[in-house]
């Protein structure tokens, strides 16, 4: 059965799209089958993949409500070699719906899983707020991946949501777990950068992952091609950094698995 891992961060403009973007196509260039899930209503991972997320015939909304299913929902993208269920604006609409719902924070979880099986790993991409799409994401997962920012009101967000984590724990899924915590933006000059960076290291010590992100263009312009930045400069610091996250992520793997 597939590993669900929702990449989240309750902070705005951490790269946590541009990192489920680039992971997601750097995994399945390693021969990975993987689907991503846009649960954002800006709908920028879709768009990241090349998708026009106004024009899918179903989306993330859709399997939300429970109008259509997740193989209905699936694009397959061939130029990146992986599947996307798209996310846009129908989803504010969709969280609405869903507070007067059944099982309203269990929906995504069940709308999966009849297509876990397909993959080795399916990522969520999170909205930056926790909502009932957060939290519908967050009851579907196995683990949690948070991007982060090496400042100093990033170590305020991240106690918070760590707390928000020990919550979801003792209530909807026992069985959720950090997956890890990846550095974005990193600027290795900066003295900030190494002061947090070893704060993260002495609290959550092998969950920071030892591959950091650091500020690149090319991240930045490769969405408006849509593509992840591998398939746009694969020479790049951005194409190479996050090549070396999808290695350490599969090492990370394997070594649970041998425990």
């Amino acid at each position: 059965m597939g590993k669900v891992i929702a990449v989240a961060n309750q902070k705005g403009g951490v790269g946590k799209t541009t990192t489920t973007v680039n992971l997601a196509a750097s995994l399945a260039a390693k021969q990975c089958s993987i689907l991503l899930v846009d649960l954002d209503p800006q709908g920028n991972a879709a768009i990241g993949c090349g998708l026009d997320k106004n024009t899918v015939q179903f989306s993330s909304c859709d399997l939300l409500l429970e109008e259509a299913t997740a193989i209905e929902a699936v694009v397959k993208i061939k130029e990146i070699g992986l599947d996307v269920i798209a996310g846009n604006s129908d989803l504010t609409a969709a969280e609405v719906a869903l507070m007067a719902a059944e099982n309203k924070e269990s929906r995504l979880l069940k709308g999966l899983k009849p297509v876990r099986d397909r993959y080795d790993f399916i990522l969520i991409d999170c909205p930056p707020s926790l909502n009932m799409l957060t939290l519908n994401a967050l009851v579907a997962a196995d683990s949690v991946l948070i991007p982060m920012q090496c400042e100093y009101y990033a170590l305020e967000g991240l106690s918070a949501l760590m707390e928000t984590l020990r919550n979801i724990q003792d209530t909807v899924n026992s069985n959720l777990k950090l997956e890890g915590i990846l550095r974005t933006m990193v600027d290795t000059r900066s003295r900030l950068t190494k002061d947090v960076s070893q704060q993260l290291f002495k609290f959550f010590d092998q969950k920071v992952y030892q591959t950091c992100i650091p500020r690149n263009i090319r991240l930045a312009e490769a969405p408006s091609h849509g593509l992840p930045v591998r398939l746009y400069d694969k020479a790049s610091r951005g194409a190479i950094a996050y090549e070396k996250l999808a290695a350490e992520f599969l090492k990370n793997e394997k070594s649970r698995e041998n425990e």
